[in-house]
């Protein structure tokens, strides 16, 4: 393919990602609740333990908190988007902390410290001609939730949701016109702290548990979508899902459909959300599960009637499985556990190089649902190196980005409809799964390590350039 070809159309939303939880800090500043991730310490402080263990993460007491005061983008957040502006972004995917309008999650009326946050976040954004693409819900569901109401395990979770739904897109119609329910919606069946503010520990029947919460989150976003809709007839109100298509191990047909299975693991979610139903084969899981749910009079109509405009994903690797247990041979780092796969390099947290893996992913998306993509989160996680001229040669990065943009361009040109390109971390900011700062993701660096020290200085890393060039090129030029 020629470079001309590579050109993308007219209004594609180049932009970066970030999360509030990640990246905000300020935790208990002009009236925030706290966030799940706030009862989070380092890696080194047992953080995945707190994440599998609600109670030990409530009860205990750590050295040290990360996202207390991650990189303040609550007060550097002008110099930040002047940066995304400088690169050339066409948007910028954020969270609204629901905690920073809610403190408690379950209030009647909103802080108006935090909405003010927002309205300035916004309004700094749309100075510069960059379009917010908001999450509505990402990891943070207020603490108050969980300790008072087991977070969306119970059904009064879903008013509380909309409660906040209501108040953000009255408040930012005239800023904000992308919109998404839920972060990665299917991480609440591998970490349901972080997916749905709940406890399962000690539960008889935890998948159970896990699905019911499931029905009110999708319950939830489709009473969202319903509303934003009404609000503002031009919001476009999309889902999102942690992808990346699972590979057989062999051509052994069970290594095949065991593939198949992993996948629609994923697919469930989004099956409801851009279709309007559960899908036939929630049946058969259901019962083999031991699972019923609690479905109240409406809910079904309600998904039928208010499936999503756009389906987001995020993409980091693609994955391989097995039907044989005693295929050992896993990769370490991902919460999805994978086999390694022997055609493919892997980063230093394990996570395996898949660019092709993405346009696979992007084709099986769209022919499963003929809604719009738009890629939200995908990234390589490095340690960065401050050289003696403070120059970061991020090479390893850019070609990482450099491969997933070509394929990107390979899959329209396979006739998938993508709207906008998001890489995530487009500044460097907390490791959501370890609480790492040197797991950098980030065109610009900032300086910060694991223990909370350092300046918080912004800097240039190369690909800093690298994405300004490809942006101002609208894709054609990714030397």
């Amino acid at each position: 393919m020629k470079k001309q070809d590579l050109r993308f159309p007219d209004g594609f939303l180049w932009g970066g990602a970030v999360a509030a939880n990640q990246c905000e800090g300020a935790y208990q500043e002009d009236g925030k609740g706290l966030s799940l991730v706030d009862l989070l310490p380092a890696a080194e402080g047992g953080r995945w333990d707190a994440l599998q263990d609600p109670k030990k993460a409530m009860e205990t007491k750590y050295d040290y908190y990360p996202s207390h005061e991650s990189i303040d983008f609550y007060h550097r957040y002008k110099e930040d988007i002047k940066l995304f502006a400088e690169m050339g972004f066409k948007c910028f995917r954020l969270s609204i902390s629901w905690p920073r309008i809610y403190p408690n999650g379950d209030e009647t009326m909103p802080n108006e410290k935090g909405l003010e946050f927002y309205d300035n976040v916004f309004a700094e954004c749309l100075k510069y001609g960059i379009e917010p693409v908001v999450t509505i819900n990402h990891f943070d569901t207020p603490v108050g939730l969980m300790k008072d109401y087991n977070g969306w395990a119970n059904r009064k979770t879903i008013d509380f949701y909309l409660n906040f739904c209501e108040t953000i897109f009255k408040r930012y119609k005239n800023q904000v016109k992308y919109w998404m329910t839920f972060n990665e919606i299917n991480m609440i069946l591998h970490i349901p702290m972080f997916g749905g503010g709940m406890d399962i520990t000690g539960v008889e029947n935890p998948e159970e548990l896990k699905y019911q919460a499931i029905h009110h989150q999708l319950v939830a976003s489709a009473r969202a979508t319903k509303l934003a809709h009404e609000i503002n007839p031009d919001n476009q109100i999309g889902c999102m899902l942690a992808a990346g298509s699972t590979y057989p191990n062999t051509p052994n047909p069970k290594d095949v459909f065991a593939a198949l299975e992993a996948d629609r693991e994923g697919y469930f979610f989004v099956d409801v959300q851009a279709r309007g139903y559960y899908p036939s084969y929630s049946k058969r899981l259901f019962k083999e599960k031991n699972i019923n749910l609690n479905i109240a009079d409406g809910d079904l109509e309600v998904l039928r009637d208010h499936t999503v405009d756009y389906v987001a994903f995020s993409y980091y690797s693609s994955k391989l499985t097995s039907a044989d247990p005693e295929v050992l041979d896993k990769t370490e780092g991902n919460v999805f556990a994978t086999l390694k796969n022997p055609y493919l390099e892997a980063s230093e947290w394990g996570w395996q190089i898949d660019p092709v893996g993405l346009r696979i992913t992007m084709n099986e998306i769209y022919d499963r649902y003929q809604k719009p993509l738009f890629i939200v989160e995908n990234g390589l996680g490095a340690v960065d190196k401050v050289e003696a001229d403070v120059s970061i040669n991020d090479d390893y990065r850019i070609d990482y980005l450099r491969e997933h943009v070509r394929e990107m361009r390979e899959a329209m040109e396979d006739g998938v409809e993508l709207i906008g390109y998001t890489p995530w971390g487009c500044i460097d900011l907390v490791s959501a799964g370890t609480g790492e700062m040197k797991k950098r993701y980030g065109f610009i660096y900032v300086d910060r390590d694991n223990e909370g020290h350092g300046t918080l200085n912004r800097s240039k890393k190369k690909s800093f350039d690298w994405y300004k060039k490809v942006i101002a090129s609208n894709g054609t030029d990714l030397d």
